[in-house]
């Protein structure tokens, strides 16, 4: 086992719960290109994170000293709504499960992965850590948010009660290479790709998009939110316990600090994939929550910023998608 004045040595035991999703593949492509020792990962065939009798079997048998909670249910406004009970229900029992486990098997350090929809829907904005808890949520994600909230407040409390260093990030909207491209339950910018190829593909003369395209969002690519959270993990220990303060969440947001409205994410993604017909937008439609801007003073002021332009990031997700179509 490595001390703790090593933070994160290339030969650590590091357990990437969610290898297969958005974050999770990142996480492995950003550990491998740092030179780590293959992450210990298991497939949902092969662990139910849901399950804890077959998490604390796996943490008994694995013994990971650096944990990448990455693993969650997640979806976008529609996948949200219909069906709110399994978005509480699967995340509440996922990250309590590996929480608590990872604590009983002596894992020296956690990086719990949230979203940015645990803050209030109208928060003042950029969205600063200390911003959490003070109003109502958006009504639209409020079970996966709260389920991220609980998660939170599950890492502060371990931490003050045993000793643990587990700190929470807060992406911001992520998109990237295995991304869900499915129009029933993805994410604004992926499905924005996906309907503008296809309607492309048709030679439709428009595509309609939910909401008014006012609201604001921000996006990062997925291997720049990897790169921050190896980053953060990878810290010297006396700037990683400073981050640990008992008097509040161990947070931090992960974003690029700039936004852009829907309207002009669907005029961007219409010009990277190349649609010639009109955007129409469906003002019955809801929006969600009107803004969301990160305020990442926090993580800049420990070194990390975000590398990858929005449009040059749309361009890759675009050959992504691509890559997954039948006829490529």
């Amino acid at each position: 086992m490595t001390t703790v004045n090593e933070p994160m040595p290339a030969d650590s035991r590091i357990y990437v719960a969610g290898h297969r999703g958005l974050a999770g593949s990142a996480l492995l492509r950003r550990l491998e290109a740092k030179g780590y020792a293959a992450p210990i990962v298991r497939s949902h065939a092969e662990l139910d994170l849901t399950d804890q009798a077959a998490v604390r079997r796996f943490f008994e048998d694995e013994r990971p000293e650096v944990v990448f909670l990455a693993a969650a249910k997640v979806g976008g406004i529609l996948a949200n709504s219909t069906y709110p009970a399994e978005f509480i229900r699967q995340n509440l029992a996922i990250q309590g499960n590996v929480i608590h486990e990872a604590w009983q098997s002596g894992v020296r350090r956690l990086l719990f992965l949230g979203s940015s929809c645990i803050y209030p829907r109208d928060c003042p904005q950029p969205i600063k850590e200390e911003y959490l808890l003070t109003g109502p949520l958006e009504a639209s994600n409020r079970p996966y948010a709260v389920a991220k909230i609980a998660g939170i407040e599950m890492c502060w409390s371990y931490n003050r009660q045993y000793g643990t260093r587990y700190l929470a990030g807060m992406p911001t909207n992520l998109y990237g290479p295995g991304d869900n491209y499915d129009l029933a339950n993805s994410h604004v910018l992926p499905a924005l790709i996906r309907k503008m190829h296809e309607a492309r593909q048709r030679h439709d003369a428009e595509v309609v998009i939910w909401g008014t395209g006012a609201a604001r969002r921000e996006f990062l690519y997925s291997d720049d939110m990897a790169d921050a959270c190896v980053h953060l993990m990878a810290l010297p220990d006396a700037q990683f316990g400073r981050l640990l303060n008992a008097d509040s969440p161990p947070l931090v947001n992960i974003g690029c600090g700039e936004d852009l409205s829907i309207r002009e994410l669907a005029e961007l993604v219409k010009r990277v994939v190349d649609f010639p017909g009109e955007l129409v937008f469906d003002r019955s439609k809801p929006d969600g929550t009107p803004r969301k801007l990160l305020d990442v003073e926090r993580l800049a002021g420990l070194g990390w910023r975000a590398g990858i332009a929005l449009e040059e990031g749309v361009g890759r997700a675009f050959a992504d998608y691509l890559a997954t179509l039948p006829d490529a």
